[in-house]
């Protein structure tokens, strides 16, 4: 039966090459010919391989046994229905990961995380959650109430294991192997996905609606997501580099007490905000990640806008007095006032960190890209969009215009 099948397709893929799109690789093993999903036209580029049409390819190996054969179609097939038994993926850890399939129990330590797994609307199947989730009440109604099972950093492995989970979910580096790996059994999905991260978002949703059978919610997701992002991708391209807006991203006092200003710079989600929504970072190339600068240097620098990333604020609060404190404290630095741009000119801005990532991020990066070019982005109208992606995809009685503290002013 099966050299009926080779035959049959032998004589179908011989004048029908299937390419690849010019998408970006998803890295799931079964995506055969490297585009960004897992469809029949993996199955038949396995075949052209199989049959020396096309050049093998890593991801062809979907049962990740080394090698590429009849196998790997019906590997492809299974996943293709949402019936494999396995999955083996890139996660974003940069590790190889073989996952029992299907997920039914899951433990989730961060709250990032734990948005990704409410858009798929699984819910459900979380069993514990971490200290940080538990206090989400407003924003996760149904998480915040599943077991405590410690910190997101320091989890408590004992909890863990009394939730019987077949998985547990987290971010990239955090909690590390010593803390978490190396302290649960083999037999437990350990899944690191960040979903903080405005540049690795769109991927990982699609990574997970492969783990999580959720294929055509996070199709749903994807396109409201396209929708805001192609659009602000779009005219940002268009602004030259000389152009550009100068920012300095602030998160309060530095080490050095009033002289010091802690800085987002390259490898943050803040940076990457910035630099999507058009922004010209002024930290990048001077710092690296979160740095103590001096405020000399940012009144040298004279940004033209100042964003103050506070880690007050957020869904679960309404009172603003934090976030309010915070552009206060910004605006009356010594010799800012009268000698900074960004001050000058009433360009000082505020953003919960609470807000600025996870699924939701298009929003933010919305707000961003008005706060540095209003006049480009006079048409996007972030709170509408905020409110859609709530009513869209969390289904919670939640009302951005009225409740939460996002942004200051």
């Amino acid at each position: 039966m099966l050299v009926l099948v080779v035959i049959a397709l032998y004589a179908m893929l011989l004048t029908s090459p299937v390419l690849a799109s010019n998408a970006d690789t998803l890295d799931i093993y079964g995506n055969a010919n490297e585009d960004d999903t897992i469809d029949m036209r993996d199955f038949t580029y396995t075949a052209r391989i199989i049959l020396w049409l096309e050049d093998e390819t890593d991801l062809a190996d979907a049962n990740y046994d080394g090698e590429v054969n009849v196998l790997d179609m019906t590997q492809i097939g299974l996943i293709i229905l949402g019936r494999e038994s396995e999955l083996t993926l890139v996660d974003s850890a940069d590790r190889t990961v073989t996952v029992s399939m299907p997920i039914q129990r899951m433990v989730v330590l961060n709250t990032d995380f734990g948005e990704a797994i409410a858009v798929l609307d699984e819910r459900d199947k979380v069993v514990g959650v971490s200290h940080t989730m538990t206090g989400y009440s407003r924003f996760f109604p149904e998480l915040s109430t599943k077991t405590d099972v410690g910190g997101w950093y320091t989890p408590d492995i004992e909890a863990i294991l009394a939730t019987d989970p077949d998985t547990v979910c987290v971010y990239a580096k955090w909690p590390n192997t010593e803390k978490l790996d190396d302290k649960l059994p083999n037999d437990i999905n350990i899944i690191r996905l960040d979903f903080y991260k405005a540049t690795t978002q769109r991927e990982e949703m699609i990574k997970l609606g492969y783990l999580l059978n959720k294929r055509e919610l996070a199709d749903e997701y994807l396109e409201w997501h396209d929708k805001y992002v192609d659009g602000i991708y779009e005219r940002v391209a268009e602004i030259p580099d000389d152009e550009k807006v100068r920012v300095f991203i602030d998160s309060g006092e530095g080490k050095g007490g009033e002289t010091t200003r802690r800085a987002y710079s390259t490898g943050t989600g803040m940076h990457d905000l910035c630099v999507l929504a058009g922004g010209m970072n002024i930290a990048e190339g001077y710092v690296e990640k979160y740095a103590d600068v001096e405020t000399e240097w940012i009144l040298r620098e004279n940004p033209d806008v100042l964003v103050g990333i506070s880690y007050k604020g957020g869904y679960e609060t309404d009172d603003n007095t934090k976030m309010k404190e915070h552009y206060d404290e910004i605006r009356e630095l010594p010799g800012f006032e009268g000698n900074v741009s960004a001050v000058i000119n009433n360009r000082v801005h505020i953003m919960s960190n609470a807000f600025a990532f996870a699924p939701h991020y298009p929003v933010a990066l919305a707000i961003m890209a008005k706060w540095l070019y209003p006049d480009k982005f006079a048409d996007f109208v972030p709170e509408a969009m905020h409110q859609e992606y709530i009513d869209k995809f969390l289904g919670i009685d939640y009302d951005v215009t009225e409740q939460g503290v996002f942004i200051y002013p």
